[in-house]
């Protein structure tokens, strides 16, 4: 074991770090439109016991390689690995994903952090139409300045707030933010559960209803809640692997996951009772999509009394939730770079802060100046990097763990066992084997066939 191996100051903050890396914009935008979508309450049923059965096993899992090699996942496979195999290939493929990941999530988070400023100067202030609401996101699409400016603030702030060591710079900025975002849910879900027929919207997201599930087509429904249980907790990148390395050995893998998995969980769950009452007390459907969170409830908040102020609360809790994964990965990108080059933290902060930087501007820039860029089946840039990193990275990452934990080739179960329930806590069963081996494969098959097609 590294002695001068950074690890967490209490165990508080490797749950609040882990979990803020898993609360992204999967949760508190994703999860919310892909709900309405899929006609509200079975959905999340669906939603919840594949997040069970699949995502929190496989975090386990990571959290495993991590933990038993105390390495990034640069290294970690080939410390771990039997001789002459080639799992460590994949710890490459985890460094590619996590910087093509923050190539365009930079962007988006920058969307965050640009609405929440527009609506603390009032940018909104004398709007009454959806048309003119729709036209601020359009305008900010279309202006490199702000796109570059939000995007590069994003990244100067990320890698500032990496630039310590865990616990003096992770630690300490996710501890505080995630409290702050965990307040600010709450105080935006009860307000929204106060407004006038809000109820509609409750019983729309929560109450199962067939005759919903039937229109958005039942296995549409179960596939859209798989994918999204298994994409909410960022695996298969090693975005989870990092924060194993750094935890201490007093509790099990099993129960941490679960708690990780309980706090995301509850932050996706909130922010449907943030948005779903707010739409349906506002005669909105809940199924807009992705412009859900910069058209459809921009047009909300301008209608509903002392709407700038909770406009800004909601696009900052939304910063929040975003800036969470950024941090979180470059951490994970300065760990690689530590581990594998020998650099030192402030010479990885530095490289990397220009290289993200400039790696991010084609994304910023593609729905202006290089709007007439297309690249995977059509896509713009933006939605490019993000066909290869949810459709191909994430699952096949995923699916290189599981195997890599569960088969005689790689680590081994008994091995990865062994690691997960070291200290107080939930345990993996040898029970489980069978399931793991065999089940949860085809069904990450069947994630990755879904988003190929």
């Amino acid at each position: 074991m590294n002695e001068t191996r950074d690890t967490f100051g209490s165990r508080l903050g490797f749950i609040l770090v882990s979990a803020g890396c898993a609360i992204g914009i999967g949760n508190v935008w994703k999860f919310p439109y892909v709900t309405g979508v899929n006609g509200g309450g079975i959905f999340v049923l669906f939603y919840l016991l594949f997040l069970v059965i699949m995502g929190v096993p496989i975090m386990s899992m990571e959290l495993a390689v991590g933990r038993g090699s105390r390495k990034s996942a640069a290294r970690a496979f080939r410390s771990l690995e039997k001789p002459g195999s080639r799992w460590h290939v994949h710890g490459w493929a985890c460094m590619l994903g996590n910087y093509l990941l923050m190539m365009y999530y930079t962007t988006v988070s920058g969307w965050m952090l640009g609405y929440f400023w527009k609506f603390l100067t009032g940018s909104f202030e004398g709007l009454a139409t959806s048309e003119e609401v729709a036209g601020v996101f359009g305008g900010m699409l279309a202006s490199p300045s702000q796109m570059v400016l939000w995007m590069g603030l994003t990244v100067v702030l990320g890698f500032l707030a990496v630039s310590f060591d865990v616990q003096s710079g992770l630690e300490r900025v996710s501890k505080a933010m995630m409290l702050c975002l965990l307040g600010l849910i709450v105080i935006l879900a009860v307000h929204s559960l106060l407004l006038p027929g809000a109820a509609k919207g409750v019983s729309f997201y929560l109450l199962p209803s067939l005759e919903r599930a039937r229109a958005a087509g039942l296995g549409n429904v179960i596939a859209a809640a798989m994918n999204q249980s298994f994409f909410t907790l960022s695996l298969g990148i090693g975005s989870m692997e990092i924060f194993g390395s750094y935890m201490s050995d007093e509790h099990s893998l099993l129960g941490e996951s679960v708690r990780i998995g309980v706090l995301d969980t509850f932050v996706a769950l909130m922010s449907g009772l943030i948005i779903f009452p707010a739409c349906f007390s506002y005669g909105i459907e809940p199924d807009a999509g992705p412009s859900l969170i910069f058209i459809t409830l921009p047009n909300v908040f301008i209608h509903m009394a002392g709407g700038r102020i909770w406009g800004t609360l909601f696009f900052l809790f939304m910063t929040f939730a975003s800036f969470s994964t950024v941090t979180a990965v470059f951490e994970n990108i300065l760990a690689c770079c530590m581990d594998s080059f020998g650099w030192t933290r402030g010479e990885a902060v530095i490289r990397n802060l220009i290289f993200v930087f400039l790696g991010s501007l084609p994304c910023a820039l593609g729905y202006n100046l290089l709007s007439g860029v297309h690249l995977i089946g059509g896509r713009d840039i933006l939605d490019s990097e993000d066909f290869i990193v949810s459709n191909l990275l994430l699952p096949a990452g995923a699916l290189v763990f599981l195997l890599f934990c569960v088969t005689r080739y790689g680590w081994g179960y008994e091995s990865y066992m062994e690691e997960a329930n070291k200290g107080r806590g939930l345990k993996v069963s040898r029970i489980f084997k069978p399931f793991f081996q065999f089940v949860v494969p085809v069904l990450i098959l069947f994630i990755l066939w879904q988003g190929l097609k």
